[in-house]
């Protein structure tokens, strides 16, 4: 585990290990005001003390019309900070750094009026949304929301923000030549919408103010995504965290003799055409698999997910050589309705009173 366990740095900042939590939505927790409840707290507080390199926390939403689900946390407005700040200060107590994903769902969500950069209809889970073309008014007035949640976001503590443009979002429908048929300048420049978000917030927060983004692979080809990539990073991304965009509008691709996800393969490709740290997820199971990917690849931090569910303690287990556990893949999550009936939970415990 020589890779895994290796110290690096994000523009100064300190990271301990090449494995972090990346955002996983915990649902059914928060109200729908996207308040900070102490669940979360103590949440992020047990995932700290488990040893992990670094945390971004869970996609937090910018507008009350952004939500994936009613019972997002957000980060629309001021009396939300002192909340978010209680996370951060726990998660910092026990020595881990943490950044916010913030986001907006676009046609992906779950409001009567939907936005999206073109008027689109999009099905999932068997339903049918319809997605509104953003006039230039909505769009300044969603990118001032962006910029406005990291300014709370440095406010309460956090370490940066991770932009969420991935997973049929609507960052994420922007950049997707399929999703974005708009002929104007944020039609003809996809990666428009973002890169003013990224250079308002550099404006308006401290100059060691960590901002990356969670982008899509392929948008809708891995060519784009390795173009988005190096054009973010041209206007001074901090990071990316690549995982899928815009699904069904997109065309993943991996040699067939690649042992792991198609969008691991491609965070490795994008690796090679940039210089900032790259994040690669999806289906990384084990201590074992996270070290050689890091090594197949050249990526610079394995995001280990449902994992850290099973097992607050992932990180520390596997430094030691323990059983980290693994999920399951229940047809319904179990964790989501009671952390304490997760099978893969279950039968870790099992396996360590034995």
């Amino acid at each position: 585990m020589e890779k895994l366990f290796q110290p690096f740095s994000i523009k100064g900042l300190k990271i301990k290990n090449r494995i972090c939590v990346p955002p996983m939505v915990c649902y059914n927790w928060v109200k729908d005001d996207g308040y900070v409840v102490p669940k979360n707290v103590e949440h992020y507080r047990a995932i700290a003390k488990g040893g992990f390199g670094l945390i971004i926390q869970e996609a937090t939403c910018v507008d009350t019309d952004g939500k994936l689900s009613r019972d997002q946390l957000g980060i629309w407005e001021d009396g939300q900070i002192a909340g978010l700040k209680r996370i951060v200060d726990a998660v910092h107590r026990e020595g881990c750094p943490i950044f916010l994903q913030i986001h907006h769902a676009g046609v992906n969500g779950c409001q009567e009026h939907l936005l999206c950069p073109s008027d689109y209809e999009f099905h999932t889970n068997g339903a049918k949304r319809i997605g509104h073309e953003m006039t230039p008014e909505d769009i300044k007035k969603v990118q001032a929301e962006f910029v406005q949640a990291a300014v709370r976001a440095c406010e309460a503590g956090y370490d940066g923000v991770e932009l969420h443009g991935c997973h049929s979002y609507l960052m994420c429908e922007f950049f997707n030549s399929r999703v974005n048929l708009r002929t104007d300048e944020y039609g003809l420049h996809p990666e428009k919408f973002a890169l003013e978000i990224l250079e308002e917030i550099r404006k308006q927060t401290p100059k060691d103010f960590i901002v990356g983004i969670r982008l899509g692979a392929f948008e809708p080809k891995l060519s784009d995504g390795i173009r988005h990539a190096q054009i973010l990073e041209q206007h001074g991304i901090d990071f990316l965290d690549i995982s899928y965009g815009f699904s069904g509008e997109d065309e993943p691709e991996a040699p067939k003799d690649f042992p792991y996800k198609d969008v691991i393969y491609a965070a490795g490709e994008i690796k090679k055409h940039v210089s900032v740290p790259v994040f690669a997820v999806n289906s990384i199971t084990n201590a074992q698999m996270a070290e050689d990917i890091l090594n197949r690849t050249g990526v610079d931090m394995a995001d280990i997910g449902r994992g850290v569910l099973v097992n607050y303690n992932w990180a520390n287990d596997a430094r030691e050589g323990k059983d980290t556990g693994r999920c399951l893949n229940c047809k319904v999550c179990r964790w989501r309705e009671d952390s304490d009936k997760c099978a893969g939970r279950i039968l870790l415990n099992r396996r360590k009173q034995k």
